[in-house]
């Protein structure tokens, strides 16, 4: 866990607000008896976290595509070619959707901007370094060209949904 706890309360802020602005469809499935807390979310998402990214094309057009999330300070961060489509779409248009479920066990559903980590032209975010140095860690040091090949973005959410129907299920398979 990386939050501080300042990042938690940002975060369960957000989870509270969310839920409560939403339809009585979805809280009659996600609810509190099935959701989890931000504490709980951020023991439950470590590591790398496959994420359903949803994008836009200049028509209007929706795109889904795979990325590697990395919940980081209570934020999903991810990574893609600097010449892929979904860079062009997030540069035009920096709203997206994002979505990581684990079977019927967990799913973690977000909307938001992206906030680009290390522009090709222009200055880094402050905090670069120290995420470089954790995606470095990750996928080892030389497996890109940091600087050239791959764009990083951090998701600023406006909304985010956990359903998550049993947390102790979520702890013991992260054991595994």
């Amino acid at each position: 866990m990386r939050e501080t706890v300042e990042e938690l309360h940002e975060l369960q802020t957000l989870l509270d607000a969310s839920l409560s602005r939403s339809t009585s469809h979805l809280r009659s499935i996600i609810n509190t008896e099935r959701t989890l807390t931000a504490g709980q979310l951020t023991q439950v998402l470590v590591g790398m976290c496959t994420l359903a990214l949803s994008t836009v094309t200049a028509k209007g057009e929706p795109r889904i595509s795979g990325v590697d999330g990395h919940f980081l300070h209570g934020k999903w961060h991810f990574g893609t070619a600097r010449n892929a489509a979904k860079a062009r779409h997030l540069a035009a248009r920096p709203a997206v959707s994002v979505a990581h479920m684990r079977g019927e066990d967990l799913g973690v559903f977000t909307h938001g901007t992206v906030e680009i980590l290390n522009p090709e032209d222009g200055d880094p975010a402050e905090d670069w370094p120290d995420l470089l140095a954790y995606f470095k860690d990750f996928y080892g040091d030389d497996l890109f060209d940091w600087d050239k090949e791959v764009v990083y973005y951090r998701l600023h959410p406006h909304w985010m949904a956990v359903y998550a129907p049993d947390f102790a299920k979520l702890v013991e398979a992260s054991r595994d």
